[in-house]
């Protein structure tokens, strides 16, 4: 009735760590995995290099200071320059005040960016050779 699940297979979208509403923390968070945020953090939020890494920040979290990360959602606050090197989520109660460099992005109505958007140089597409007839 019940299927066992595979341990060593991480799922998309999975949260490995919280921090609660009503938390915070001030200092540098590495992790790797899923981390969702309801409270808030001061200090540098970043992902393990090399390592998958899922960023969830709800309407309720802010972050005051430089995100590093692949993929984030975020409905809550930003205060600092964020890196996204695979894909940026931003709801309709987002806000980032800072500079965002992406690889792919979803802005829904109502989310705000004050600060510059940059395509990440690894993303671009390569131009493609010249024809010469």
């Amino acid at each position: 009735m019940f299927a066992k699940k595979n341990k060593g297979a991480a799922t998309a979208g999975q949260i490995d760590s919280l921090i609660g509403r009503g938390t915070r923390i001030e200092g540098h968070v590495v992790f790797s995995g899923g981390l969702r945020v309801d409270g808030e953090i001061v200090g540098r939020v970043l992902a393990e290099p090399g390592a998958p890494s899922t960023l969830v920040l709800s309407e309720h979290g802010r972050i005051e200071g430089e995100v590093r990360v692949g993929h984030l959602i975020v409905n809550g606050c930003i205060d600092g320059p964020v890196t996204v090197s695979e894909f940026l989520e931003m709801q309709p109660k987002a806000r980032i005040n800072g500079d965002v460099s992406y690889a792919m992005i979803e802005i829904q109505q109502g989310a705000v960016v004050e600060g510059r958007l940059l395509l990440h140089p690894q993303a671009a597409p390569e131009p493609s050779p010249e024809k010469t007839d």
